[in-house]
Parts: structure tokens; sequence; C-alpha cells
């Protein structure tokens, strides 16, 4: 419906009013929502009000209070460890960037039709097959540890841009196979149509194929970066100093773990709003049926 044809909203005493049958529906939706939030806000209650009575009612809470819960401690960790904190966020938006371009190019390899592509799709599947297999600690040692060691001219040897490279080679693989699949569910119209209209490959692939593989890819696409948030402390086994490596020398002087959960708690909260964008991306796609609630 157009401007010209939609009728003109109606004010003063001749506007629409709902019925009363349609003021009854509305106010028992209300009800009905009001009471539905009371009875999850109590239920909560109740459910966290237990699990707190038994975990401080066990013989071993005071010692573990004393051991991972340590306020005051927490609160000296939290500056060193909020610190290294910075480092894992600047390695994981660096990373991300470069796992999104080589995941795009080896997903567009894998897609390349013709016989004289068949060596690159070879080395697209190959990579893909063979880092997708590797756990990424063992990537991390190979590249963390191992190549520093040969003493290689041009190379560098700080064990952070290792460790990034590990990030990087490891997710581009598991990020080439979700662009590949949203490629490949691109209907084959689509390009017959832009091909059509006298568009070459690369102008299809560019403007009809990739905008829609991209929309359609973006939840899993965010959740592995949820996964990279994560992982960029496995850096801390090369010595690098990031939220974990921080929160362990902190723990080695006392031999309280509190600085351990403060890392954690940390990591929680910057994982935490990207993991509610990603349910909020995925809602908005029809990912997600009606039956589940925004939680």
């Amino acid at each position: 419906m157009t401007e010209q044809t939609r009728p003109a909203k109606q004010t003063g005493p001749g506007a629409w009013q709902p019925s009363a049958l349609q003021r009854e529906r509305i106010a028992y939706r209300g009800r009905q929502a009001r009471r539905s939030t009371l009875i999850a806000a109590v239920s909560s209650v109740i459910l966290l009000a237990l699990v707190v009575v038994g975990v401080t009612s066990t013989p071993g809470w005071p010692r573990v209070r004393e051991t991972f819960f340590d306020v005051h401690r927490g609160w000296e960790a939290l500056p060193v460890v909020a610190q290294g904190l910075w480092l894992n966020v600047r390695v994981m938006l660096v990373c991300a960037v470069l796992i999104v371009v080589i995941g795009m190019t080896l997903a567009i390899m894998r897609t390349l039709r013709g016989p004289i592509f068949f060596p690159l799709r070879v080395f697209a599947a190959a990579y893909t097959d063979v880092f997708r297999g590797l756990p990424l600690l063992l990537v991390i040692f190979l590249l963390g540890f191992g190549v520093p060691a040969l003493q290689l001219r041009g190379l560098p040897n700080q064990a952070v841009i290792w460790g990034g490279a590990a990030l990087v080679l490891t997710y581009s693989s598991y990020v080439a196979e979700v662009f590949r699949a949203g490629i490949e569910s691109v209907h084959p119209s689509q390009r017959a149509a832009a091909r059509s209209l006298g568009l070459t490959y690369r102008q299809t692939l560019r403007f009809v194929v990739l905008p829609q593989a991209v929309r359609w890819v973006l939840p899993p696409l965010l959740n592995d970066f949820v996964s990279l948030q994560k992982d960029s402390g496995l850096i801390a086994v090369l010595g690098v100093i990031d939220a974990i490596r921080a929160a362990q020398l902190e723990t080695a002087i006392d031999f309280n773990f509190t600085p351990y959960v403060v890392a954690g708690l940390l990591f929680v909260a910057l994982t935490i709003p990207l993991t509610r964008l990603t349910d909020y991306v995925a809602r908005k796609q029809g990912w997600y049926g009606g039956g589940g609630g925004p939680v």
C-alpha cells in the first residue's frame, strides 16, 4: 500500500476506538504478562536462595571462600588481570579481521568452478581439513615454541605474534566452512539471473552471492568469534602476560586462587554482550523459533 492509498490516521471524536472485547483482551494479556514476570522472579529468587544455602552450609565452604572468593585479594589482583585482559582484547580484534579475510578467501576458492581452479580447491580443502583436525593448543605449541627456535631471518620471535598466528590458522578453517555453507546456500537461480543481466562472475559474486551469504551466516560467525574471544587466553601457555597468565602470577604469590576467578569473571563480562548480540541477530534472521524467550 502506497502513501497515496493508505488511509490517513484519524484523530478527534470520530477516531477509531477499540471495542470492549478488544480492551478486555488487551487487559487480559497485560495481566498474564505481569503474572508470568512475577512467577519467573519468585522462582528465580527461590532457586538462588536454595543454591546459596546449600553451598554455604557445606563443611568445606569457609576454606573454599577463603581460597577462591576472597574479595580483598580479588580487588588487589583486578588491575593486573584487567591489564592482561586488554592484551586478549587486542589479540582477538586483530585476529578476527585476519580470520574473516582468510576464511572468505578460502571459501571462495572452494566454490570456484572449472578444471583450471582444481589446485586452488585442493589447497583450500586440505587447509580446512588439516587445521580443523589439529587441536588449537598443539598449533600454538608448534608455532609459539617451534618457529622461534629455528632462528629464521626475517621472522619475528614475539610469542604473542605466533600465538595469534595459531588462532588465525585454526579459526580461519572453521570460518571458511561457515562462509562456504552460506555461499552454497544461495540458490543457483540468483547466479543465473545476475549473469543474464550482464554481470560478470566477479560482479555476481560481489553484488549478489556474497551479500546474501554473509547475511545468512552472521549468527554462526558471531558464535565463532565468541569462542575466539575465550580461546585468546590460550596464548598464556607461551608466557605472554595476558589475563590468565597475570592471574597465574598473582596466584603464585600466596597460592590464593581468587585471581583466577577474577580473570574468569572478566572473560564472562566480555563474552556476554557478544553472546546476547548473537542471539539477537539469530532471532532477527529467523534462526530461532517462537518457543523460546529472550534468554
